[in-house]
């Protein structure tokens, strides 16, 4: 009789292997589980406020460490995986679900438009084409600069929205990205321009539609949160932002927030009083910031517009903006009715 280990010298590398998958499928779904859990609690801190952008993409993501774990009868791991999966998906998927509480359905009716220009860069045309097919009221602009300002007339921006609130770049800013407009078919009182923690411009005033009460608009541009050492300029940017006061007139805050819905300060201003239109219109998943020119990652919804509980949402449509690395959302309102 022959004895031979083929078998057993077989077996080792297989329980390697096995050894091997396991700790890495574990790896794996503990680190979904991390992102979940402090998805939930809100609790992103340094380099992962930038990485907690592209939540959507890890939630959809989730799935393969639950099929893997079930093909390869991993049951505990599966079970984990599943529970980490759910708690993303409950995070992100509403956003993809029109709302039915979506505020006031009737009253004035009225188009808003919001866009970064990326110093200026954007295609004045197609913003002025938007602004006419759309039959747009009110049109936010940022990183907007006098190179922006004198295309954009020549496109004939100012003849479809003759009033305006005008915050150029400041002087020490050599990249033209802190500028700031606010355009209306409406007279603006009470205009003005601010300058936020994180040094960027926003413009603002009080319009007020035929039929409708005034109505506060700002045109929002909070610093980005691109470095560890301008988290707390982010956060207080966005702890700043105007709010709703029920003593005064309703308010519309709308422009590049440089924050998604999975991050915590914009939730909270949010919670504020306002509603964000394209959630509410089951559009809150179509990215309006990339992709980014030599860079691999995937668009992200950085760019919104927040209304006051008092105004209703009835529509949210995401469109291309030529010559800038940002989209321009369009949301259709209504506005309580004067008395």
């Amino acid at each position: 009789m022959t004895i031979t280990t083929a078998p057993l010298a077989l077996s080792r590398p297989r329980r390697r292997r096995h050894v091997l998958v396991s700790i890495m499928l574990w790896l794996i779904t503990l680190l979904v589980l991390a992102w979940a859990v402090v998805r939930l609690g809100g609790w992103e801190q340094g380099p992962v406020v930038q990485v907690f952008a592209f939540t959507p993409y890890a939630a959809a993501g989730s799935m393969l460490p639950v099929l893997i774990a079930l093909i390869a009868g991993r049951w505990l791991t599966a079970a984990v995986a599943a529970m980490a999966m759910a708690m993303l998906v409950v995070c992100v998927l509403p956003r993809a679900l029109a709302n039915h509480n979506r505020g006031p359905v009737s009253g004035v009716a009225v188009h808003v438009l919001t866009g970064n220009m990326l110093a200026g860069a954007a295609d004045p045309a197609t913003i002025v084409a938007l602004v006419r097919d759309n039959d747009v009221s009110v049109l936010a602009l940022q990183e907007y600069t006098g190179g922006a300002k004198a295309a954009l007339t020549a496109a004939g921006l100012d003849q479809v929205l003759p009033y305006s609130s005008l915050g150029l770049p400041r002087d020490s800013d050599s990249f033209g990205t802190t500028g700031s407009a606010l355009y209306s078919r409406f007279p603006i009182t009470a205009a003005g321009v601010r300058q936020n923690g994180g040094g960027f411009q926003q413009a603002y005033g009080t319009v007020q539609p035929p039929g409708a009460g005034p109505v506060l608009v700002e045109s929002a541009h909070p610093i980005a949160p691109y470095d560890v050492p301008v988290l707390a300029d982010w956060r207080s940017d966005l702890a700043a932002e105007p709010v709703p006061d029920a003593g005064t007139a309703p308010r519309i805050l709308l422009g590049d927030f440089n924050s998604t819905l999975d991050h915590e300060p914009l939730r909270a201003l949010i919670a504020r009083g306002y509603r964000d239109a394209a959630d509410t219109d089951g559009k809150g998943l179509i990215g309006t910031w990339g992709p980014y020119t030599g860079q691999p990652f995937p668009p992200v919804t950085i760019d919104h517009v927040l209304v006051d509980q008092r105004i209703g949402v009835s529509h949210v449509e995401v469109h291309g903006l030529p010559r800038s690395d940002h989209r321009a959302v369009l949301a259709d309102l209504w506005l309580p009715a004067s008395t």
